[in-house]
């Protein structure tokens, strides 16, 4: 059976986190009363002129920089045509044949390798209002429209299409999400909008450099929906060809309910826009100075950083490219492994417990209730021997459910290690006492039953025996006869 290939490439829209819209003053705080924060301007009443946020245009420079991309000291704005309900003027403002900046690049981990995405431009625009189809009495039969969104600055990030998975394509919006976040330019709140994505998806015969028919799925706004929506596309691609069809390009929707993509329209190639120059807007020009300006207050980039916690800290490989995936988390790190002065236990801490946390509440990095400081007097306990690693995961639960510390949590409950060889020792042979068989086994030279013994002596320990006297008191013991 034939084998197909996919190819991806993204188009991100990312909200600006600028106060004012793009081309106005008007407000872009989310969940106004509907049509409160409108004006002639974002309104395209005749005879209003749009004036460039300047707040915008740095945040796009620095999603721009971030992404290893050229800016250009020359742009130009452009009226991309077509008449919506939700687009007041008939036309958006945007960027095409001059954007903001162009041939960019991301690496992210692929498979154990670092996969090379790159980014064909970034450039600004407004955003359009919003139709409204539900919770309305006549919703059956009219559409509403809320004018709010209409005129919120947006950059569009546009890769090549260098992913080959619904997996890495998920992976890739995942993490650019949060160095745009990181860097401060966006939120990152897909449910409210901020943050969407269309994906472009065609599939060729592997081995083959032609690409074929793509289609293009629109307004994804979470991680699932667009591995499900592009997993789905790319099945239905590859059947349709074996069934001898043909895949026709169209601009499709995912319907999350149903878990499939249905056609929306046919899909648009440039000219149907009819782009022309804004005649409203002069060209934008960045000078060096402006470029450099932005450069200097962009934070350490994850691919910096990685290698730098490999070099600095000792790191491997793999808990360098983990920690890198998110500012926030590699901030988080940093601040662990400097006040435990163990960066390798920091790390194993974050990759491990704290990690399985913030998936198992849901949450982001900065919304965990452990600081690093916490964390770290934690890791400095179990390295100077006051409680041991199965304690500490216990205390580290509490810590996190009560917000007590570490000091605290062991010292109120006796939590401290067990180092007294003569209590280690009764523990011992009372423990053997419950267990002739395991013990008769390794005296009679079954080695493997020894880890059995020495688990059920850390048990009765309630897990503060210290673990290499009680290897070295468990051996000395059986020994005798």
């Amino acid at each position: 059976m034939q084998a197909f290939e996919p190819v991806i490439g993204l188009e991100i829209h990312a909200q600006l986190l600028t106060a004012t819209k793009i081309f106005c003053g008007c407000s872009t705080t989310f969940g106004a009363p509907p049509n409160t924060h409108v004006c002639p301007v974002c309104l395209g009443f005749p005879g209003a002129l749009p004036v460039l946020n300047r707040r915008a245009v740095d945040f796009a420079i620095r999603a721009a920089l971030a992404l290893d991309c050229r800016v250009h000291r020359t742009s130009i704005f452009a009226r991309k045509n077509y008449f919506y309900p939700d687009l007041p003027k008939g036309y958006q403002i945007s960027q095409y044949e001059q954007p903001l900046a162009t041939a960019g690049r991301i690496e992210l981990p692929v498979d154990g390798s670092m996969c090379r995405v790159g980014i064909v431009r970034v450039h600004l625009e407004e955003d359009a209002g919003k139709s409204l189809h539900e919770g309305f009495a006549d919703s059956d039969r009219k559409t509403y429209v809320d004018f709010n969104r209409s005129g919120v600055p947006l950059i569009e990030i546009v890769t090549e299409p260098d992913l080959r998975s619904a997996a890495s394509a998920a992976d890739f919006f995942s993490r650019l999400r949060a160095m745009l976040v990181g860097i401060g330019v966006n939120d990152g709140n897909m449910e409210e909008g901020s943050l969407r994505c269309d994906a472009n998806v065609s599939v060729r015969p592997a081995g083959t450099m032609r690409l074929g028919v793509k289609t293009e799925v629109k307004n994804l706004n979470s991680f699932r929906h667009l591995q499900r929506a592009l997993d789905y596309e790319i099945e239905r691609q590859i059947n349709l060809l074996r069934e001898g069809g043909r895949v026709r390009q169209e601009t499709r929707l995912w319907a999350a309910g149903a878990l499939r993509t249905h056609a929306m329209r046919r899909k648009e190639e440039a000219h149907d826009y009819r782009y022309f120059p804004e005649p409203d807007l002069p060209p934008l020009q960045v000078d060096a100075a402006w470029i450099e300006e932005v450069r200097r207050s962009l934070p350490e980039l994850p691919e910096a950083r990685r290698r730098r916690f490999v070099a600095q800290y000792g790191l491997p490989e793999y808990d360098a490219t983990l920690l890198t995936q998110s500012i926030a988390l590699a901030d988080y790190y940093e601040a662990t492994a400097t006040a435990s002065g163990n960066p390798k236990s920091a790390s194993n801490w974050i990759m491990g417990e704290l990690l399985r946390k913030v998936k198992e509440l849901g949450v982001e990095i900065d919304q965990v209730r452990i600081a690093p400081d916490a964390l770290a007097r934690l890791i400095q306990l179990v390295d100077a021997g006051t409680i041991t690693g199965p304690t500490a995961k216990g205390v580290f639960e509490k810590m996190y459910e009560t917000g007590r510390s570490a000091d605290d949590i062991v010292g109120a409950e006796g939590l401290g290690r067990i180092g007294d060889e003569a209590e280690l020792t009764r523990i011992i042979r009372e423990t053997l006492e419950r267990h002739p068989g395991p013990a008769a086994q390794y005296r009679s030279g079954k080695a493997a039953t020894f880890g059995f013994l020495v688990g059920q002596v850390m048990r009765a320990t309630g897990g503060k025996g210290d673990p290499k006297l009680v290897n070295e008191l468990l051996r000395r013991i059986l020994s005798e006869t």
